[in-house]
């Protein structure tokens, strides 16, 4: 990691709400930004933002999230997640995001990622697939 990786960094994202990020299950009226959209859009949005701050062969996985889905976004319109770093702990990289559409707030995350070396990585998935057969 480079020592830029720090507490207070901001990054904001912005996303519009499409048939890929909204709900179907309660009708065409009710096409609204689905809190499992919520949190891919912010676990890349954090990924992202680490990944601006690290070594070559480095990334960043996702451990934790915890967030609280406040109001609806109809299809169609904008969405901003907006991304500071809170604490950085070893490799564990803690960040809270709040998500806005053009009126309010529509969400707020906490989210912690740990950073990894990739080539440590792929050889651990390996090793555990030939093991689960």
């Amino acid at each position: 990691m480079k020592p830029t990786l720090a507490p207070g960094l901001t990054q904001e994202t912005q996303h519009i709400v499409d048939d890929s990020r909204a709900i179907s299950f309660m009708g065409d009226d009710l096409r609204v930004y689905a809190t499992p959209s919520i949190v891919h859009d912010l676990e890349y949005a954090c990924r992202d933002l680490i990944l601006e701050h690290l070594e070559e062969g480095m990334d960043s996985v996702g451990a934790r999230v915890e967030i609280e889905h406040l109001k609806p976004t109809p299809m169609g319109k904008a969405v901003r997640h907006v991304v500071v770093v809170e604490e950085v702990k070893g490799r564990s990289v803690t960040c809270t995001i709040d998500i806005h559409d053009d009126l309010e707030k529509v969400a707020t995350a906490r989210h912690t990622r740990f950073v990894i070396d990739i080539a440590r990585l792929k050889k651990a998935v390996a090793q555990k697939r030939e093991a689960m057969g």
